[in-house]
């Protein structure tokens, strides 16, 4: 009886799970964001990048904030921790590549918390010239119009912050491909989903913008130097002052860096705890956004072939939503040959974190 009731609820939460799919697959293509002002104008920005550490691509991904099209002045401030950091000499690389940009650097070893990024961000905002600023991790990559359209959004009534979707990128290893395929096949559709219901209320670490007065009025960065979720922290105290976090229509690149499967297990897990931290309901719940191993666990349980038929139906399903993914956001065509691993991985590390 109880493998008959464990079967039944897998079928039937497989079935809900392909809805799921389907359903998040229409609202990608009707996703729209906020749209920047047409009243908006190309005000100075200071954009605040934390670094640590060299990894593959990295110096791309820091150009791309060094070749915006934007005609306010723009100044970058870079910071680390140690003197003998290997992202100094990425920086001094950016500053030789583009000397017309003004890139600054700060080392600073004064620890504010236990969260070190936090830490960093507080000693690097001293540098900032200009009231609007741009945080953003150092693996995002952009396109030259990503500065325009941000303060273009920020510039709207009742916007308090900016934050971006954000989706995944990769090398040739197949980890990191991975990962890439996890955020763009799970991760982003998720939070447009959560979005479109009202279930959600996100603030992204890939980019967070907000004018200097709105950060003294959160507490400045050392108010979140022992958050977990930073981020979202950040977000929540912005909405505590009555403005809204505009979720951007633009996505920006996130560079998948993992190298082995411990890697990638150990940044997954770390990922997924944070997310049961923030909102244990909806992680636990996610489970049926899984329906592959669901529908695959049912037919071990003995329901059958319909439960294969189901499982065929879930894998349509996900490569449906990735390619809607890939049109919505303009993406490179993904590795569908990885979707069975991401389908199962995803109720892997929702167990292990547990």
């Amino acid at each position: 009886m109880i493998i008959q009731w464990l079967s039944d609820f897998c079928f039937l939460a497989a079935c809900i799970g392909c809805l799921y799919l389907a359903t998040a697959a229409a609202m990608v293509l009707r996703f729209r964001g906020h749209r920047p002002s047409t009243n908006g104008q190309p005000l100075p920005v200071t954009i605040l990048k934390p670094l640590h550490g060299e990894g593959p691509r990295l110096f791309r991904c820091l150009a791309s904030f060094c070749s915006q099209r934007y005609p306010a002045p723009v100044q970058i401030v870079f910071g680390v921790e140690e003197a003998a950091d290997a992202a100094i000499p990425l920086v001094k690389q950016l500053q030789a590549a583009f000397p017309e940009s003004k890139i600054e650097l700060r080392i600073d070893p004064r620890a504010h918390g236990g969260n070190r990024k936090i830490s960093n961000l507080a000693n690097m905002a001293a540098l900032a010239d200009h009231d609007i600023v741009i945080l953003a991790d150092s693996d995002i990559e952009v396109d030259p119009d990503y500065l325009a359209r941000i303060v273009g959004e920020l510039q709207q009534p009742g916007i308090g912050a900016v934050t971006c979707l954000y989706h995944g990128m990769s090398g040739t290893r197949t980890w990191a491909r991975l990962a890439a395929l996890a955020a763009n096949a799970q991760f982003l559709p998720s939070v447009i989903v959560g979005v479109a219901c009202r279930l959600a209320q996100p603030c992204f670490g890939a980019t967070i913008a907000l004018r200097r007065d709105m950060l003294a009025r959160i507490g400045g960065f050392e108010q979140f130097a022992d958050s977990l979720a930073d981020d979202y922290s950040i977000g929540e105290a912005v909405r505590a002052m009555g403005a809204e976090v505009a979720i951007s229509a633009v996505s920006v690149g996130h560079l998948c860096k993992d190298q082995t499967a411990r890697q990638l297990c150990s940044h997954e897990l770390r990922w997924g705890r944070t997310i049961r931290s923030i909102d244990p309901v909806g992680y636990f719940s996610s489970i049926i956004t899984h329906p592959f191993p669901l529908a695959l666990l049912a037919a071990l349980l003995g329901a059958g072939g319909g439960a294969v038929a189901l499982a065929a139906l879930a894998v349509i399903c996900r490569v449906t939503l990735l390619k809607c993914v890939e049109r919505r956001f303009r993406l490179e065509r993904q590795p569908y040959w990885l979707v069975y691993q991401v389908t199962s991985q995803g109720i892997l590390v929702r167990r292990t974190a547990v």
